[in-house]
């Protein structure tokens, strides 16, 4: 069994966690995710692990409560335990391979958009230990929705801020602020990575081109049951089928096909929606 060591509400729909899972912990790399089942009978949800320590043994996830499964893993609490913790799976993120001499000639710009930002920290954090110059853009609807501001600012060399209406930092999309920084700025970059929901990254990645600027994406959201097995996670990148599962969830943001990735997203919809309405929380009770 796998006990929750630490628990904090981010917002009043997305939850941190710390869990004990020891093998996971010390396999772990950047870009990777794991699943998780909160119960016996829980359904298995992908998640991309925001955080690993293998001295302590423990994973960190970010659960953003969307339907009933995900509000089952942010009702636990501290001192319980999940059924399952399975991973590390996927890829990592690619300049875990690169050498050392690459490494120094890269300047990364992250743009993470909501929940996104959780699983840009380790990458970051992974870069900015090595040397490598890493500014990131944080965006959120608004002030309240903003996560991990104070963990990412200790991680990269520039954090910026951006809020659709204002409230905190730059006024607009991060669309917005990235042309800024690379236009009216200066400011040099080698790669991009952007991860948040689709509709964020298909227009960063069209900013992105704009500004010759190369630029990876994550599609873990596309991911259902993480093995490839169920083919949910099937996408169009560079005119081949790809499995986000198994050969990602991060790829070449210009190749992929954003718009079938998206009615992808949503065909799950009503289904979710009767899940809900159905949904009495289970954890908890007879532990």
């Amino acid at each position: 069994m796998y006990q929750i060591l630490s628990k904090e509400m981010l917002t009043p729909t997305i939850c941190r966690m710390d869990v004990k899972a020891p093998r996971v912990a010390v396999s772990a790399q950047p870009g990777q995710f794991l699943i998780v089942r909160p119960d016996e009978q829980g359904e298995r949800i992908p998640l991309t692990i925001s955080d690993f320590d293998p001295e302590r043994g423990s994973v960190t996830i970010v659960t953003q409560q969307i339907g009933a499964s995900t509000a089952d893993i942010n009702a636990c609490e501290v001192g319980e335990c999940f059924s399952d913790v399975v991973g590390p799976l996927g890829l990592p993120s690619e300049f875990v391979e690169m050498s050392p001499g690459k490494l120094a000639g890269m300047r990364y710009i992250f743009i993470a958009g909501g929940v996104g930002t959780a699983p840009v920290y380790p990458q970051a954090k992974w870069l900015h230990s090595r040397g490598v110059p890493v500014d990131v853009i944080i965006g959120a609807k608004t002030k309240d929705l903003l996560i991990y501001k104070e963990e990412m600012a200790a991680v990269c060399d520039n954090l910026f801020i951006c809020t659709d209406d204002g409230s905190e930092g730059f006024h607009g999309m991060v669309t917005a602020l990235l042309e800024k920084l690379v236009v009216q700025d200066g400011r040099k970059y080698t790669q991009a990575v952007a991860i948040g929901p689709m509709i964020m990254m298909k227009f960063t990645t069209l900013t992105a081109k704009k500004l010759g600027l190369p630029i990876i994406v994550s599609l873990n959201t596309l991911m259902v049951d993480g093995t490839g097995m169920c083919g949910a996670c099937r996408v169009s990148v560079g005119g081949k089928t790809r499995f986000a599962c198994v050969e990602g969830p991060e790829f070449d943001g210009y190749l992929v096909d954003f718009d079938e990735a998206m009615r992808r997203q949503g065909q799950y919809k009503a289904e979710e929606a009767a899940a809900n309405e159905k949904h009495v929380c289970k954890i908890g009770r007879g532990k």
